[in-house]
């Protein structure tokens, strides 16, 4: 490897961040960068699809992907050692017509103008939106295939707001981790023997070789397509490397990236900076292949140690060229960008594409699994404090405090990373679902906090459709009937005056929630059968296991394990507004059922009303470990799973293990959009302001300390989940000096004990915050944790930046 930059830069400015001046360059250069729309995807899609009209599916899409992979502009920008680009400019979204057009159409002239997620448009960008790609797919996209197939009443469901799948409908999966480590070990041409030998053993009169041909040919159409792709960047580098105005120290860069990109993915990684590159490229191209988001890449302290440590050892590599290597790896990662519609955007805000990178946890026997790449990784985001990649550290009883105490200095530092996952509830959750012991050892993060077994696990293991409990309950409360549609789907069983108990309310409310959870797997089923009808993916699929061997694509029951969720959003809300009706008009008897509806219907605004509110508000809330509030959030949770126990995903009895659905409350930061489809609740809440994030307290209700949030937070079902979000925001005061780190280690401790799935931490003071909303210009990296991902805060609408804000500070002590 050529000598890198050996001055280590001090961080004095965020914008000069980086472990060298050559980071700190490129950093600067991308973080200045407006995200934009590329049409050049969109446009080698559409000749593709129709040079390739007749084919199956699969096929067609795996020669689109060859065609985009052939013909796409490639750059190789001065200074880069890790290449591959997205689309035509770093930071430019492209555009996936097959999904979705209307958008397009519809929000072409608000993109520049979004409260958030802005995109520019350029003239003939919009000229090639408007004039041939929305005319050539209108009609013909996954969103109008759903539309055609969805019911009537799931429809309805989602124009109420008690369920949203927008974004299962307009996009791809994703929610995946693809068999990264087999690619640097095997390299994409031993993938591409392994179909050629399954495709060569297809009986050749049976009706399933009709099916499995097909998609067995697009494996390897795309896996070539990669290869060559790789090596268009070796040509490009060649090139460059004869332009004599180049750096003799650049001309031998540029020589050497040639020859690794002509290796690599192809055949397999000889050395760390092969493997990084090899990893990336594989990453990439799965983005473009797919709309989709929260492409992961595993545990990469893992699978790319064994490069590490071998180049260390034989002095071809030093800690600071792989610290280096790895932050530019982040900044490539950081500019693969996505557009979607704005009603999806929002459940999303501050372009997130959720590439989670995981580190730490154990072994298959048990045994601590950090090693120094896992401190490396934790080096490298401190250093260059972006949104991306959104890193993930594994802890058990078994880490040790020095581990622990390099995540807590890093988390102090205020950008939100890294979530701490725990291995010892996330392992026996896994167990439980039939995942096989040395798979549920080798668990990653995917997206934001769930989790996936790397390269055998199918797509979406959770994102699918959201289910908005606190809506179910405002639909209670009026007899079934929406108060801002006026729309009843099912209508009440017993009328709200005459309810007699405290359990005659549940009951009405639980008619109401089991029904709308059932809208939620039908909604699921239909965006399921749409994608793969639709938009199959051979090149991701090739990766994962046993795809190849069953002749089968992720989405038809190729992948070894399926299991899915949809985040069940609300539960402390409605936990909260159900305890204030129980105490309020069932204990106390201070105010009757229809005083509370009229209060609630006038958002509290009527003479009285005020009253009305304090009182709701003083009954028990979920986060104080008061046993009365959090088991009814414990009976909630555990409702929707008895329900979901009688439910499966079209992948059931197809082959993969599983199949069925689990618990999940990764709402990410729908909290707020969801939040604008319920009026005023009886936990205390206004109209149309944001529901509570995941499992975390409804903000200001918090009000006993970070234990006791945790210690309401273990009493649920956690073992039947497959993701759980618990956002905690620490004083700043609290970690400035060495004892505040280690009382964070202690708070760490106890949440591995209690058997906690996930918990993340804000540390952004709120003057800060606040003068960051009045001179965004000043604050233009400042990194915040939004809800199982972090953003640049400027970046947010106001509403998720004020949520943020208002979360409940809180002190270790």
């Amino acid at each position: 490897m050529a000598a890198l930059s050996q001055d280590t830069l001090v961080n004095s400015s965020p914008l000069s961040a980086g472990c060298t001046e050559r980071v700190a360059r490129l950093r600067s250069i991308i973080i200045s960068t407006a995200p934009s729309l590329c049409v050049e995807r969109a446009l080698l899609i559409t000749d593709a699809y129709a040079q390739h009209i007749a084919e199956p599916v699969v096929l067609k899409r795996a020669h689109s992907l060859a065609h985009i992979l052939d013909n796409m502009s490639i750059y190789i920008a001065e200074d880069e050692w890790i290449v591959g680009n997205h689309s035509s400019a770093p930071r430019a979204a492209p555009l996936f017509p097959e999904y979705c057009v209307d958008f397009l159409a519809a929000e072409i002239d608000q993109f520049a103008q979004r409260p958030a997620d802005q995109f520019q448009v350029s003239a003939p960008v919009k000229q090639a939106i408007l004039e041939k790609i929305v005319p050539a797919w209108q009609g013909r996209t996954l969103l109008d295939r759903a539309m055609a197939i969805m019911p009537e009443d799931v429809a309805t469901a989602q124009k109420i707001g008690a369920i949203s799948g927008r974004g299962n409908l307009t996009s791809g999966d994703g929610h995946i981790i693809l068999d990264i480590e087999m690619v640097l070990n095997l390299g994409l041409r031993g993938v591409i023997k392994e179909a050629r030998g399954a495709l060569a053993e297809l009986p050749p009169y049976e009706a399933e070789s009709i099916r499995k041909r097909p998609f067995l040919q697009a494996v390897i159409v795309s896996h070539e397509a990669a290869v060559r792709f790789a090596q268009r960047f070796a040509v490009e580098a060649e090139k460059q490397a004869a332009d004599p105005a180049k750096s003799p120290e650049r001309r031998s860069e540029l020589i050497q990236i040639a020859e690794i990109c002509r290796h690599v993915p192809e055949y397999p990684a000889h050395n760390f900076r092969e493997a990084v590159q090899s990893a990336y490229f594989i990453h990439l191209i799965s983005q473009i292949e797919s709309n989709g988001h929260s492409f992961s890449l595993g545990r990469l302290d893992q699978y790319l140690f064994p490069f590490y440590q071998a180049d260390i050892a034989s002095g071809a590599l030093t800690r600071l060229q792989a610290q280096e290597l790895l932050e530019l790896l982040w900044l490539k990662l950081f500019s693969v960008i996505k557009v979607r519609p704005w009603d999806h955007t929002r459940f999303g805000i501050g372009y997130p594409t959720y590439q989670n990178v995981t580190i730490g946890g154990q072994t298959i026997d048990g045994q601590d699994a950090v090693n120094e790449l896992s401190y490396l990784v934790l080096e490298t985001i401190r250093d260059i404090r972006l949104t991306q990649p959104n890193v993930s550290a594994r802890v058990f009883n078994g880490t040790s405090n020095r581990f622990l105490l390099e995540c807590a200095r890093t988390i102090k530092l205020g950008f939100g990373m890294p979530a701490l996952q725990n291995d010892e509830i996330i392992i026996p959750a896994l167990l439980e679902k039939g995942v096989q012991p040395d798979d549920a050892a080798n668990y990653a993060m995917v997206g934001c906090m769930e989790v996936g077994i790397p390269g055998k696990w199918g797509y979406r293991v959770t994102g699918m459709t959201f289910l908005n409990i606190l809506k179910t309950l405002e639909l209670t409360l009026h007899a079934g009937r929406d108060p801002q549609t006026g729309i009843t789907l099912l209508p009440a069983t017993k009328d709200l005056a005459r309810m007699d108990s405290f359990d005659d309310l549940y009951n009405l409310f639980l008619d109401q929630y089991r029904f709308y959870a059932r809208m939620s797997f039908q909604l699921d089923s239909v965006a399921d059968l749409a994608i793969e009808e639709m938009t199959p993916d051979a090149f991701t699929s090739g990766l994962i296991d046993n795809c190849i061997a069953r002749g089968l694509n992720a989405k038809a029951g190729g992948a070894k394990y399926d299991i899915i969720s949809g985040p069940q959003s609300g539960i402390v809300n409605t936990a909260n507004a159900l305890m204030a009706l129980k105490k309020v008009v069932f204990e106390d008897q201070r105010q009757s059922t229809i005083e509370i509806l009229q209060a609630l219907d006038a958002n509290f605004e009527i003479p009285g009303g005020e009253v009305i509110r304090q009182r709701l508000l003083g009954a028990p809330k979920f986060g104080n470990d008061y046993d009365e509030v959090d088991s009814l959030a414990v009976r909630i949770s555990r409702d929707y799973l008895r329900e979901a126990e009688h439910f499966h995903n079209l992948r059931y009895g197809k082959g993969p293990i599983g199949g069925i659905y689990a618990g999940s409350t990764g709402n990410i930061s729908a909290n707020v959009p969801l939040g604008t489809r319920v009026g005023a609740t009886p936990d205390g809440r206004r109209s149309f302001e944001p529901i509570a994030e995941g499992v975390s307290p409804v903000h200001g209700t918090d009000v006993s300390g970070p234990t006791c949030i945790l210690r309401s937070v273990s009493k649920l079902p956690t073992l039947r989940s497959i993701c759980q979000l618990l956002n905690l925001r620490l004083s700043p005061n609290s970690l400035a000096d060495d004892a505040g780190l280690e009382r964070l280690v202690l708070l760490i401790r106890g949440f591995i004990a209690l058997k906690i799935w996930h918990v993340q931490f804000n540390t952004v003071s709120t003057d800060t915050l606040v003068k960051a909303q009045q001179h965004p210009e000043e604050y233009l990296d400042l990194v915040v944790r939004v809800a199982g991902y972090s953003a640049l805060f400027v970046t947010l609408d106001r509403a998720t930046q004020d949520d943020i804000i208002n979360r409940t500070m809180l002190e270790l002590g």
